[in-house]
């Protein structure tokens, strides 16, 4: 499907709207790929399927972390003033968005034998980056994420038409339960929650810092969780958590002295090329929801 081919009445996942609606179930497919066109055997490929994530311990070697995580410094530094720094409520920094533009090292982890080919395998061909952040929750301060769907905010507000894009988050530092680690609803990936409420104009400058607007309603999550409870990306440092697009997720607060980090790529099929924002909205901005995929880099 072309960008030239989109319209509105081909919004197969209506949201921000003035009332509730029904959920919608999946249309597409959560793994293009077979066991024969990457890394991942066929019990991961169908564990993904099922369960919308996966863990791959020993993504980034032990000597390329701590690189990283000066580089994560660096950046926060440099930038400063940049709107592509987020910043927490009381000042720190929150998240480094486009961080794979602005550093070799970060560049390099997107091409690693253990990164791209897992994303092209899931997505079945040709990638680009739609999205990359550097994440950091340092300890006492560090806030967390409300449960949603990424793909409701980049339908919505970025016009990705199909559910063809995965998430990588590699952890640059030990994930434990209790330092604000990723929570997930296993198998939420197969339905798409319609969110109630108009999306309004330059609402991610403020929704990157406290999600407010798509996100699912209370009684959606109860029933979720009595349906497959939750689980929780835990482990050292370099371990990568695979999830996909649609997949509800969410992150406590970190009240512990240990700091929570993370590069969070998202991969995009270069076949879900990016329509009119279909909250109505203009686009956010490239460093957001990138809609060339030859400029962001093509993979």
């Amino acid at each position: 499907m072309t960008q030239a081919t989109l319209t509105r009445l081909e919004d197969r996942y209506p949201t921000r709207l003035g009332h509730a609606i029904s959920p919608v179930p999946r249309a597409e497919p959560a793994v293009w790929g077979t066991a024969h066109d990457g890394p991942l055997g066929r019990s991961e490929l169908r564990r993904f399927d099922d369960h919308g994530y996966l863990i791959r311990p020993g993504t980034v070697a032990a000597d390329r972390l701590r690189p990283l995580q000066h580089e994560l410094e660096r950046l926060g530094a440099v930038l400063d003033d940049d709107p592509r720094v987020i910043r927490e409520p009381g000042g720190g920094i929150r998240s480094v968005f486009a961080p794979h533009l602005l550093s070799d090292l970060v560049a390099e982890v997107v091409r690693l034998d253990s990164v791209l080919p897992i994303a092209r395998q899931i997505l079945g061909g040709d990638v680009y980056i739609h999205q990359a952040r550097i994440n950091m929750m340092p300890g006492f301060t560090g806030t967390g994420f409300y449960w949603h769907s990424d793909f409701e905010t980049w339908h919505a507000e970025d016009g990705m038409a199909e559910i063809r894009a995965v998430s990588c988050s590699i952890a640059l530092t030990d994930n434990y339960p209790y330092n604000g680690s990723l929570m997930l609803i296993p198998g939420s990936h197969q339905t798409f929650y319609p969110c109630v409420g108009a999306t309004p104009e330059q609402h991610y400058e403020t929704s990157l810092v406290r999600q407010e607007m798509g996100i699912p309603d209370q009684n959606t999550l109860v029933k979720e969780v009595d349906r497959a409870g939750i689980d929780q990306f835990t482990g050292p440092a370099g371990s990568a958590l695979w999830f996909d697009a649609n997949l509800l997720h969410g992150s406590g607060s970190n009240i512990t002295p240990l700091p929570r980090s993370n590069v969070f790529l998202v991969f995009n099929s270069v076949d879900n090329q990016l329509a009119d924002p279909f909250c109505g909205a203009a686009p956010r901005p490239e460093y957001l929801g990138a809609r060339d995929p030859h400029a962001t880099v093509a993979l």
